[in-house]
């Protein structure tokens, strides 16, 4: 099939992406929800082996603002979050979500534990574990891809950038060379990979954005988070705002951008998510990301537009690397 001339009306059902849904119902066969669950762990980040401070964009709950608590069991804590969603979805197959703070930051056995306990959840179809690329040593690699061997097993590695001057701004603690090698390695050991990506974040220009976005997509990845910068009450990032006011997206900026992103993306890729939904009462900006289904139908709506789809111009953006300085090429005669 030809990507680049005809747009494939019937390859991901009624969109024009590689979307998570679709890719559910291809591989399970019906609609799959993922429940948050939290594994009790901390970050190094904050426990002061890398650093106290996290990221700074990183809220309280550690990005785990809807798992549930970490006081219930791994069963418990599924049974509450499958009871708490029931009343909006008739799911009966669910992926079970570890997403607050770094979920291999911890002894073997005690993951084993943990993850032995989800897997084996007779309503639990596959494995999420988010994490840091810098928490993933050789015996825990070993346990994924054990239980990989169970059921279908990813991992969702938090790069937001490739920039080494954002990468020092936001507190991340890693480098893009350790995010390399444990890509690399968990290719290796035959674990399907999902990358973050944060856009908007302060000081970046869109071929900034766009630079980072054409990197990952040239990795052996499986999918990509696309997350919108929140700016939300209680990081230091709010601070920061607060003192020095920077550019965020509007709604008609952002999903333009969303669409020059698919746009540049292998068709082979899972996008997981192309916005993000804050919690509400810490959200300070951007506002109207609250409205998730306005979003995603102003996505839908560019796409058609634009006559468009995911990979449409694809190879046809490289980046140039010279040191930590990354630029994009060419993505102006696109349009």
């Amino acid at each position: 099939m030809d990507f680049h001339h005809n747009q494939p009306k019937s390859t991901w059902g009624e969109k024009r992406y590689h979307s998570l849904d679709y890719h559910f119902k291809t591989i399970f066969g019906e609609k799959i929800y993922r429940l948050s669950l939290n594994g009790g762990m901390s970050c190094p980040n904050r426990d002061g082996h890398i650093s106290t401070g996290g990221c700074i964009f990183c809220s309280a709950g550690g990005s785990g603002d809807f798992a549930a608590s970490p006081t219930l069991s791994i069963t418990d804590q599924i049974e509450e979050a499958k009871s708490r969603i029931s009343g909006k979805t008739n799911c009966t197959k669910f992926i079970a979500y570890f997403q607050a703070y770094t979920n291999t930051y911890a002894p073997v056995n005690y993951l084993r534990k943990i993850f032995l306990e989800a897997i084996h959840h007779p309503d639990i179809v596959a494995l999420s574990i988010a994490t840091r690329c810098d928490c993933l040593p050789e015996d825990v690699l070993y346990l994924l891809k054990e239980l990989n061997c169970i059921k279908p097993v990813w991992v969702e590695l938090g790069l937001q950038t490739i920039h080494a001057k954002t990468l020092a701004f936001i507190r991340s603690g890693f480098t893009l060379n350790q995010f390399d090698t444990a890509v690399a390695n968990l290719h290796e050991h035959g674990i399907s990979v999902i990358t973050h990506l944060i856009l908007g974040l302060p000081g970046e220009s869109k071929d900034d954005m766009l630079a980072s976005l054409s990197y990952v997509a040239k990795l052996p990845i499986s999918g990509l988070k696309l997350q919108l910068l929140h700016i939300l009450k209680g990081t230091d990032l709010a601070a920061y705002y607060e003192s020095n006011p920077f550019w965020t997206f509007s709604l008609e900026e952002y999903c333009d951008f969303i669409v020059d992103c698919i746009e540049l993306l292998p068709p082979d890729i899972v996008l997981h998510r192309i916005t993000g939904d804050g919690p509400r009462k810490l959200l300070i900006a951007p506002l109207w990301s609250t409205d998730k289904k306005r979003v995603l139908n102003t996505i839908t709506k560019r796409l058609i537009e634009r006559d468009t789809w995911q990979g449409k111009y694809y190879n046809m953006v490289t980046i140039q690397s010279q040191g930590n300085f990354y630029k994009i090429q060419a993505f102006s005669l696109l349009k």
